[in-house]
């Protein structure tokens, strides 16, 4: 298989089965065992263990926090995703006490794959946004 297509399928699964199904089991294989990770909040972990803590920590705050790629550019090792994310704010999430909310941000993530598994992920959201819509005063 070429370079482009595994890239292509890792994140594709990445986002299908690691976090739309919460597929633990998938984990490992898709993540290297040194898996670097940045995510949408702005926190960063290593291993599989750590990315595993920050997908536990999104899921405490949105148990249906639902991935959606809206386009997905591979070029060789290398992949970039535009994203919309959405969920319900059942429990803390950016410092904010559940509100019941219903929210939705964009983002973007970029991958770097080594051999059959995803080497590392740098992701951006739209935090303004998100928090805009868990903010209780309504602004």
């Amino acid at each position: 298989m070429q370079p482009t297509q595994i890239a292509h399928d890792l994140v594709t699964r990445f986002y299908r089965r690691l976090w739309n199904q919460w597929d633990d089991a998938a984990v490992e294989d898709t993540l290297a065992a040194g898996f670097r990770f940045r995510g949408s909040l702005g926190d960063q972990t290593e291993g599989r263990d750590g990315w595993r803590r920050y997908r536990d920590k999104i899921r405490s705050g949105a148990p249906d926090f639902h991935n959606e790629i809206v386009d997905l550019v591979v070029a060789g090792d290398r992949a970039a995703a535009r994203l919309l994310y959405r969920g319900t704010h059942s429990g803390p999430l950016l410092g904010i006490a559940p509100t019941g909310r219903s929210f939705s941000y964009a983002g973007a993530a970029f991958f770097t794959v080594a051999g059959d598994r995803l080497a590392e992920a740098w992701v951006l959201g739209d935090l303004a946004g998100l928090r805009a819509q868990l903010d209780s005063t309504g602004h």
